[in-house]
């Protein structure tokens, strides 16, 4: 079997991870509000302290997944089966204990083996983009980046089909997840590679290599600026349908379209990476997600086909994002020879941060404003929830877009800038 042959592996354990992220931030908050009647507030702070170690410990994991090379086969197995048993207690057991404990409790397993299988994931990426020949990279991100938001569609929209078959939806899921888990880890066995571990002196020193590097650590900044627009709607996505366009019901068939749209548009990037350059390209996708955001400060009430309108146009600019932003860096980590796994430990730090600013700001923010999800809202309280859903993704999209226009990336053919 060739290497090209097995890429289909790749697809279905990226669907997998992503199935227990982005979506998981969407549904959990809105569920224990509805299911257990927890406080927006003090949801908002939970979270933001539980992103907060979330960011915390993705250096260590960093650190964790370099150690155990040599064993990651069995470290990933364990990993999935912490993941598996975190989301089936977050949705398919009442909680035994107050809810918002029992909330951060299955939400800090969820992340932790979440992470350690992410950084391990993109790390092996590196090893395996230089079996797939020239422009490996964004060969490989096509490929995974496509699988992880056909996973996000599927995790996005499966509660809401579920509901039409049976009244326990989300304990439906963690079914789903648990099957889904199964097929990805043995689909993915004989694909992790291990390696020998050269000795250093103190774990930090794993992370030296990119942190000294000027271009890797321009590239981790614009990883954070760039995923702070995505952090940001993605807290506020259920709240801004249900209330500002006044759409209850919408939410499903508008997720599935936003990430449908993004897991489409991947093999379409990735092509055009190859051919055009992969920085042209990216900044013509952030373009196109600020003219999206503009367009959603203009709607109000029942405005839901302009929205699903900008919802396929964004959900295409992730796309860019999560196909090319990695693969650069994974280019540049091959180029200088830098440890994979701790390294993607930074850049999985750098991505988190921005959830953990969006969780502990915006949700308190809106609740000092009068805002009370799916109850009847104050004008005042209806502007301060759009302008934070769209007008400051456009600030801090233009931010990165200065970044990358500055910034000399790798050359995809192996060239060092």
């Amino acid at each position: 079997m060739t290497p090209t042959t097995r890429l289909p592996a790749w697809s279905l354990f990226a669907a997998l991870i992503a199935m227990a992220g982005l979506p998981i931030y969407i549904h959990a908050p809105k569920f224990f509000v509805d299911e257990y009647g927890v406080s927006l507030a003090a949801l908002g702070f939970v979270l933001a302290g539980l992103r907060l170690i979330d960011v915390v410990q993705d250096p260590l994991l960093g650190w964790l997944a370099e150690a155990t090379r040599p064993r990651r086969r069995l470290g990933v197995a364990l990993a999935v089966a912490v993941m598996v048993v975190s989301l089936g207690g977050l949705f398919a057991v009442a909680p035994p204990i107050p809810a918002l404990g029992w909330f951060a409790l299955c939400l800090t397993g969820l992340f932790s083996a979440f992470s350690f299988l992410t950084i391990c994931f993109y790390a092996e990426g590196v090893t395996k983009a230089g079996t797939l020949g020239p422009q490996g990279h964004l060969r490989l991100a096509g490929w995974r980046e496509g699988g992880s938001l056909l996973g996000v569609c599927l995790a996005a929209v499966a509660p809401v089909a579920l509901a039409a078959a049976t009244d326990r939806p989300f304990t439906a899921f963690a079914g789903l997840f648990a099957l889904v888990a199964v097929l990805a880890v043995l689909a993915m066995r004989r694909e992790w590679r291990g390696g020998v571990i050269e000795p250093v002196a103190h774990p930090w020193e794993l992370f030296r290599p990119a942190l000294a590097d000027p271009l890797a650590r321009r590239l981790l900044l614009i990883a954070l600026l760039n995923a702070a627009p995505v952090a940001v709607t993605s807290t506020l996505f259920l709240f801004f349908v249900e209330s500002r366009l006044a759409l209850p019901g919408w939410e499903g068939p508008l997720l599935l379209l936003f990430f449908l749209a993004a897991a489409l548009s991947t093999p379409v990037w990735s092509h055009l990476a190859r051919r055009h350059g992969p920085r042209p390209v990216l900044l013509a996708a952030m373009v196109l997600a600020i003219a999206a955001f503009l367009w959603t400060l203009a709607l109000g009430s029942g405005d839901g086909l302009a929205f699903a309108v900008i919802c396929a146009a964004s959900g295409a600019a992730l796309g860019a994002d999560l196909t090319l932003l990695p693969a650069i860096f994974a280019q540049r980590l091959a180029q200088q020879g830098t440890p994979e796994a701790a390294a993607f430990g930074l850049w999985s730090f750098v991505s988190k941060l921005s959830l953990a600013l969006a969780a502990l700001t915006i949700l308190p923010a809106l609740q000092s404003v009068g805002f009370r999800p799916g109850l009847e809202n104050t004008e005042n309280a209806l502007s301060t929830l759009t302008l934070i859903y769209a007008g400051l993704p456009c600030v801090l999209k233009l931010t990165a877009i200065a970044m990358l226009a500055v910034t000399r990336l790798p050359d995809p053919n192996g060239a060092t800038p």
